[in-house]
This record gives structure tokens, C-alpha cells and sequence, in this order.
């Protein structure tokens, strides 16, 4: 079978599928209480993300270490107060770190409630503002990349995408970092983190080892464990916010790690919140002949053969639950399968109900503009593959709502 089937984009075409129930265990036996989820059905479905899609997580470090760059009370015209904090994870000078942009409202009394994400240009592209640091990180040539390097050209470049003004003046803060600090993206395993948890002689990970996304959703929680630690910051009620190939990393690591108040993803599609079994758009073969570092080796047995997957993505979310769960998509992204994203989002839906919440409210796609805000909200916007303003304003209406519930 190809390695890169005809791309669908009508539904018509679509293949017949039968989806994994999440709330029957592999022995067949039925999961019937949230006991038996919470004790055998869950991590054995984590056990089978881990070794056939995102491969498992080595471990965690026993040393890291916070270092303040910088810190400002007066930060963006005084709206906020802005610190950049470099977080250690060896004690050598040049080991492996990550550069951590937080800006906290000034107006809300703390700790403060925090969006969380990773970005893809660097910090200083996420914002205006002349005093956040330039990447360090290894980059694709994009634009304000030179030579693989972030330059000041890039500043601002992705303000678009995370409405840094807009989210603080709802009264919540902002924490962001570069995926390219813990693992540039790149099908080379010789840089950022996974070194540090390689054997001695090894080089790459093994088959059933994590892969870029896994390390990605690793630096997520090693964040958290800062914020946990910062008294400006109220880590419980962190919203952890992710868009396309990062939006698979917030959900992944919303699954793994339970500290999380709400878990966002934003147009994740193939290996985030869209149904593989579905092959519509990007399909399991595609996503691992493009991108080959992003999951463990294991996955790509099922190039052409995803009705052969132990799990699919409705299972991923359902792992997040009774954590609130958002699912965004845009009607021209076909690439992302907003259909897929939506289903997956009601078939998430009979373990939220287990656990005593509410899934999707609704069977049927809404239309644009008309979002669900259930415990596991969703909607779908015009236009393309973007964060734009919108799209944060639903998810601030959905983290106030949900956070507001607790």
C-alpha cells in the first residue's frame, strides 16, 4: 500500500470505519465506573499512545534550575508586568534550556489565571515589544530566520496569533516559550533534550521512544513545574493552548499530565484532535513521510492502515477528561479535517459523562461562529489554518466559563 494515498476532501469518499470504544478495556471487559477508568482503562489506553504514537517519555530530570532575565512592573505601557525566566535543565553553562516569556495583568489581583503554549518563531515574534529577548533556538528558514537563526526582523511576527494585549486585558496572563528550545524541528534527534535521557552509545530514540511532539509536551510540564513555584501564578487554574502540530503537543500533554485546568487545541488535526480513521486530509502516512521525527518509529506501521490502530483521537482527548476540553477548527483548513475534529470531540464524550461531566452538547456540527460550550466545547470559525481573534475570544469565554464552574 502507498506511503501517500490520494488526498480526500469529500466526504463522499470517505472510507466506512468503526471506532475503538474507550470505555471497553482490551480483555473486552466493560468499563462500567470511574474506578475501573481511573485504575485500568485509562492507563492502558495511555500505554498504547505511548508505544504505537507518540512513544514514551524517558522520564523526568533531577535537576533544573530557574534563572530571572528579566523583569519589568511596567511592561507594555504598563498594562502588565513582564518577566522572562530561563529555565535550566543540566548544570553545565551551554547544556540544554528554555527561554519562558510570562506577562501577568496588572488590573487582576494575584496569582493570576495563565494561558500556556509553545510558539513557533520565537518569543520576541509573539509581541511587540522591544525588550523580550531574540530566540536562541534552531529554525526552518521562515521569514525573520536567517541561517537557521532568529533575528530582530521577527519580532512581532505571530502578534496576530496570540493577541498578547487582548488575553490581558480579559484578565488573564500569558506564558509562552519556543518549541525550538527544547527540540528544533527537524528529523535529527542530536540536539535540544532527548540527548540528555539517551543510554550510553545510543544516538536516537528507540522505536517506542519519544519523538519531537513527546519532548515538546515534556518541556510543557517542566514549565508547569516553574509556574507551580511562582507566586504571581495561580497553577491551578493554568489553560494549556496549542495550534496545529503544537496543538497535537497540548493535547498529548494534556493527557499525560493532569495539572492542567484546561486543555486547548487549535486546528491539531492529523495526530491531534482529527480521526485518523477518517483519511480525510492529512493522513497517518502522509504526516509521517513529511514530518518522520514528530512520533515514535511504531507509528508509522500504520502508513495506509489506520483502521488497524489500537486507538484514535477521540481516545486522546477522552484521556484529558473530566479536565474541560476545547476543540477549535476553520471551514477551509480541510487539511485538518474540522468534521474529524468535531467527531472526535462528541466521541470523547460518553467517558466525560462517566466521570460525571457533560460531554459535546450537541451531535451535529455547528455552524460557523456557533460554539459549543460544553465540558467539551468546540467550534469552527471561517477562513484558514490560524489562531486569530476570534478564536481567542471563544477560548476565553470557555476558560472564564469553566473556571468560574470550579
Amino acid at each position: 500500500m502507498s506511503d501517500k494515498p490520494e488526498v480526500i476532501y469529500d466526504e463522499a469518499l470517505v472510507p466506512a470505519y468503526e471506532l475503538p470504544d474507550p470505555l471497553v478495556c482490551l480483555d473486552g471487559t466493560p468499563v462500567k465506573d470511574a474506578q475501573t477508568w481511573r485504575e485500568t482503562r485509562r492507563p492502558e489506553i495511555l500505554r498504547l499512545f505511548e508505544e504505537h504514537m507518540f512513544g514514551r517519555t524517558p522520564g523526568w530530570l533531577d535537576y533544573q534550575r530557574s534563572e530571572v532575565l528579566d523583569e519589568d512592573s511596567r511592561a507594555l505601557g504598563g498594562l502588565a508586568t513582564r518577566k522572562q525566566v530561563r529555565l535550566h535543565f543540566t548544570p553545565a553553562v551551554d547544556g540544554p534550556t528554555v527561554d519562558v516569556l510570562i506577562y501577568l495583568p496588572n488590573a487582576v489581583k494575584r496569582p493570576a489565571p495563565v494561558f500556556l503554549g509553545l510558539n513557533f518563531s520565537g518569543n520576541h515574534a509573539v509581541t511587540h515589544d522591544p525588550e523580550v529577548l531574540v530566540s536562541e533556538g534552531w529554525f526552518e528558514n521562515w521569514p525573520g530566520i536567517e541561517n537557521h537563526r532568529a533575528t530582530e526582523a521577527g519580532r512581532g511576527m505571530a502578534a496576530s496569533q496570540w493577541q498578547v494585549e487582548r488575553v490581558l486585558n480579559r484578565g488573564f496572563g500569558l506564558v509562552t516559550a519556543c518549541y525550538a528550545d527544547l527540540d528544533a524541528d527537524v528529523d535529527d534527534f542530536s540536539n535540544g533534550i532527548h540527548p540528555l535521557f539517551y543510554a550510553p552509545g545510543q544516538t536516537a530514540p528507540t522505536a517506542d521512544e519519544w519523538g519531537a511532539i513527546g519532548a515538546w509536551a515534556w518541556g510543557l510540564s517542566r514549565i508547569m513545574d516553574y509556574l507551580e513555584g511562582d507566586p504571581d501564578v495561580d497553577a491551578a487554574r493554568v489553560a494549556l493552548m496549542g495550534h496545529s502540530r503544537l496543538g497535537k503537543t497540548a493535547l498529548w500533554a494534556g493527557a499525560q499530565d493532569e495539572r492542567f485546568a484546561v486543555v486547548i487545541s487549535n486546528a491539531s488535526g492529523c495526530g491531534g484532535a482529527a480521526l485518523s480513521r477518517r483519511c480525510f486530509g492529512e493522513t497517518v502516512a502522509a504526516i509521517n513521510t513529511r514530518f518522520p521525527h514528530w512520533f515514535c518509529k511504531n507509528f508509522h506501521a500504520f502508513n495506509g492502515q489506520e483502521e488497524k490502530m489500537p486507538f484514535d483521537q477521540h481516545m486522546l482527548l477522552a484521556l484529558i477528561a473530566p479536565c474541560p476540553v476545547y476543540v477549535a477548527s476553520a471551514a477551509e483548513d480541510l487539511w485538518a479535517d474540522p468534521r474529524g475534529e468535531f467527531l472526535a470531540a462528541y466521541h470523547a464524550g460518553p467517558v466525560f459523562r462517566l466521570l460525571g461531566e457533560e460531554g459535546l452538547a450537541s451531535d451535529e456540527m455547528p455552524g460557523l461562529r456557533q460554539p459549543l460550550r460544553s465540558r467539551v466545547g468546540y467550534h469552527i470559525r471561517e477562513g484558514g489554518h490560524d489562531v486569530t481573534e476570534y478564536d481567542w475570544d471563544c477560548f476565553m469565554d470557555f476558560v472564564e466559563k469553566e473556571m468560574i464552574r470550579e
